[in-house]
């Protein structure tokens, strides 16, 4: 015997998807920390090279002195800073938004924009202040 109900196909919601979804500034932000703190890893080797050349004696500490003062070695340590802030903001803004805080649309569009503009603003002034205290660009 067979059933009415099984010998029918049924219209099955679809799940969501990219081309469903709108791209919103949230929603970007929220790959863009997740891409953040993906970088973050790879940022802390150069650190960890860093401070084992510095353990391990001046020609090791000078090799990555070098490194670090060669345009791409500024590049990359500019981006670990500006990832370092920006993850470091983010994940301030999903603080706020656990304690019940910020959730609105215009709340959350601020809170993103904020993070946008605090992560760029904090790292030009870290890395100006930076080379003040070192005397300018060698």
């Amino acid at each position: 015997m067979v059933d009415a109900r099984t010998s029918q196909a049924k219209a099955r919601p679809t799940s969501p998807h990219l081309q469903i979804y709108r791209p919103m500034l949230t929603m970007m932000m929220s790959i863009v920390h997740r891409v953040t703190g993906g970088a973050l890893y790879f940022g802390t080797l150069l650190l960890v090279w860093w401070l084992i050349a510095a353990a391990a004696g001046p020609n090791a500490y000078a090799g990555v002195q070098w490194f670090m003062e060669t345009v791409v070695g500024r590049l990359i340590l500019f981006g670990y800073t500006w990832a370092l802030i920006h993850h470091m903001l983010g994940g301030i803004r999903h603080l706020i938004w656990d304690t019940g805080y910020g959730l609105g649309p215009v709340e959350r569009e601020w809170l993103t924009v904020a993070t946008i503009v605090g992560s760029i603003f904090w790292t030009v002034v870290l890395w100006l202040v930076g080379y003040l205290v070192m005397g300018g660009i060698r």
